[in-house]
């Protein structure tokens, strides 16, 4: 399978970035081809809400930056994993706004299944990205192959490494 995985964290050895290189060993051991992007490090505007996209531009977004780098990754993945550190109870920033900019296309076109690795300091603050995650699947009409969080005392871990290990396996 074609995966593609959006890790948000601006850490680069932070435990959002630890989880998602987790998940892309274990499915490149797998067989599957894997494309790993920070999208912290890129430069993506959020929606502008002019609906270029719509009328005029034949579903091309008007914005010219980073996201054309991705708009080919997305549409050909068959898996999209979001990984994201958890701020203030919701999807950071930098994966809001790639996941957002995707309204141009409505959906990448081939993507099957989506997974959600999180980290946070604290327990207890995942509902909101979960809830948002959730709806992007069934929006999408995508399997929704679940999420694996790791709060203070679960980050880098033998036991949160095999949750991801196992979602990974679920391919």
């Amino acid at each position: 399978m074609n995966i593609l995985i959006l890790q948000g964290s601006p850490r680069p050895k932070g435990n959002t970035a630890w989880m998602a290189e987790e998940f892309k060993n274990a499915a490149e051991t797998a067989g599957h081809q894997v494309t790993l992007v920070n999208v912290s490090k890129k430069k993506i505007a959020g929606c502008i809400a002019c609906e270029y996209c719509h009328t005029k531009g034949n579903g091309a977004c008007v914005q010219k930056d980073d996201m054309q780098d991705l708009y080919p990754l997305m549409n050909e993945a068959e898996v999209i994993v979001l990984a994201a550190p958890i701020y203030y109870f919701t999807l950071c920033a930098q994966i809001q706004a790639p996941v957002q900019r995707m309204y141009c296309v409505n959906k990448p076109a081939k993507v099957k299944k989506m997974a959600l690795l999180m980290s946070s300091y604290s327990p207890n603050v995942y509902d909101g990205a979960t809830a948002e995650f959730r709806d992007i699947c069934n929006y999408w009409s995508v399997e929704n192959m679940g999420t694996v969080t790791a709060k203070i005392d679960e980050q880098k871990t033998e036991e949160t490494k095999q949750k991801v290990l196992e979602m990974a396996g679920r391919l």
